[in-house]
């Protein structure tokens, strides 16, 4: 299988190729699909390899990736402000966990097990909480804590993607995360934050994270390999957290790490009213991998 690595050098010349390939379609008068015409073919034989990455296990039975995050490393790897938020809700609000595993962060946030933990669940009654998964990945206890707390207050989903619930289905809520999830896998990322700006009651906050992507500080390593990047109509790099400031009726707060593995975005949302648009964009690179490498290019 090739690596995700693999997909950097081409995306290098990408801004060149975008151009010529803009000069040739407005000269000859196609029309503007043709291009995506070319890669589409391409980018759908990735699709179906990411398919497979999704259901996928190592020789040990055990899957390629993460799904047992708990909510202290939730707390680890997301806005700093991320606890304080999950522990200020009371018992009429709810949380979604997006691309949850094994919804173990929200078994730790109605069982904790450590310090880190109990900070996030707070001191009042517990929210209601929802988990979303490709695929059923309840181990015994979620089905033993769910018996116990009931549907009503933990509730798991799978099956679908984000995209394939309405709102009537999943609700409102006051908190989003997504660590790993959605957002660092989507091959629609303006339709994966909008979805997610739409299930969000104003004032609510979304909390995800960005890896391998230009930091907003400008500073990345030497050298760094780029999973998701952004570019305008002429090829020209749009940081992800640029872009997601064009959204209107949100406030975005970016927090830079370049000292991870590879250079990370923490990032976090909040809708201030219920008038939100977000910029509209097209995938142009896709290679699966885990996570996959991706380019994405603005509208004009």
């Amino acid at each position: 299988m090739r690596t995700v690595n693999s997909l950097v050098p081409r995306w290098q010349t990408a801004a060149a190729r975008l151009a010529l390939v803009m000069v040739i379609i407005q000269a000859l008068g196609l029309r503007p699909g043709w291009s995506q015409e070319l890669v589409q073919p391409r980018i759908n034989e990735e699709f179906l390899e990411q398919e497979k990455i999704y259901r996928s296990r190592g020789a040990d039975g055990r899957r390629v990736y993460t799904t047992d995050r708990g909510l202290s490393r939730y707390a680890e790897l997301l806005s700093s402000g991320f606890c304080d938020t999950l522990g200020s809700l009371g018992s009429s609000d709810r949380w979604l966990d997006i691309g949850a595993g094994q919804g173990e962060a929200i078994l730790d946030y109605y069982l904790p097990e450590d310090a880190a933990a109990e900070r996030c669940r707070g001191s009042g009654s517990s929210a209601s909480a929802v988990a979303i998964s490709i695929e059923d990945r309840r181990t015994e206890d979620w089905k033993q804590q769910a018996a116990r707390f009931g549907d009503d207050r933990i509730r798991y989903l799978f099956g679908k993607r984000l995209r394939q619930y309405s709102i009537e289905e999943l609700g409102k809520f006051q908190i989003i995360t997504d660590v790993y999830g959605g957002f660092t896998y989507t091959e629609d990322l303006s339709q994966f934050v909008d979805k997610v700006l739409k299930l969000l009651e104003v004032g609510g906050s979304f909390y995800t994270l960005a890896t391998g992507v230009h930091l907003e500080d400008g500073k990345d390593k030497l050298g760094t390999l780029y999973l998701t990047e952004l570019e305008d109509p002429f090829g020209r790099e749009v940081k992800v957290c640029s872009w997601l400031k064009k959204i209107s009726c949100v406030q975005v707060t970016c927090d830079s790490k370049s000292d991870l593995k590879r250079p990370t975005q923490l990032i976090k949302i909040r809708k201030v009213c219920g008038d939100t648009s977000v910029p509209r964009m097209k995938l142009v690179e896709f290679e699966a991998g885990y996570p996959p490498g991706r380019c994405f290019q603005l509208d004009p």
